[in-house]
């Protein structure tokens, strides 16, 4: 399952984030790529500093106050948070994630756009899946999660600066499929609960997520 989270930063916390990363010190990506993906990955990391785990701290807490990221991801940890940056010529090329990192599993990845699309060419994110490949590359503070499992690439910037948070997830949901339906129930659940209020049909459609999720947490 591929979403588009919108503003999960707005404007200005967007533009504050930028304004710190310009002063960040950033260093070769490839230190904390997987051995065959370090072959292929070309961009920049922020290094390790306060001002730099600022951001990361910001970005975990709107990520834990955000609905649909919590209906889709079912997160039991954030597992990694990096702050990255393509400049012209850099990119990454197809590659899967690291299936552990840290001693957690990595169910989901994300990445977390904070430069305006029109302000650099190429960059984009592109994943793979059996039919096609979808090319992404959203606005400014939106946030897009794929599965762990996919395969994906940056293509490479021709022009400007592309800066992302991107970051892994454990979800207590194992099972895509699984994470799938409870994520359906959910959004269901909120659009009877918006169109009639607590209803038995509510109270029942509850009930079931509520006992799909005690079963399948782990």
């Amino acid at each position: 399952m591929f979403i588009a989270i919108e503003d999960l930063l707005d404007g200005h916390e967007v533009a504050a984030v930028r304004e710190t990363a310009a002063n960040l010190a950033f260093e070769d990506g490839r230190k904390t790529a997987g051995r065959f993906a370090r072959e292929v990955k070309a961009n920049a990391q922020a290094a390790a500093s306060p001002q730099r785990d600022a951001i990361l701290k910001k970005v975990e807490e709107a990520l834990a106050a955000n609905p649909l990221f919590s209906a889709a991801a079912r997160p039991k940890r954030i597992v990694r948070l990096l702050l990255s940056r393509y400049c012209e010529g850099q990119t990454y090329g197809s590659h899967v994630d690291d299936a552990l990192m840290g001693g957690a599993r990595t169910d989901l990845s994300f990445t977390l756009f904070l430069s305006n699309p029109e302000s650099y060419e190429g960059g984009a994110l592109v994943v793979e899946d059996a039919l096609e490949e979808r090319a992404i590359k959203l606005p400014e503070g939106h946030l897009f999660l794929y599965p762990s499992n996919t395969l994906h690439r940056v293509e490479p910037v021709t022009g400007g600066e592309r800066l992302a948070v991107v970051g892994w997830v454990e979800s207590w949901i194992r099972e895509a499929e699984r994470r799938e339906i409870l994520f359906d129930l959910e959004q269901s659940l909120n659009a009877v609960h918006a169109a009639e209020g607590k209803t038995a049909l509510f109270d029942r459609l509850a009930k079931t997520r509520s006992n799909l999720l005690r079963m399948w947490a782990g």
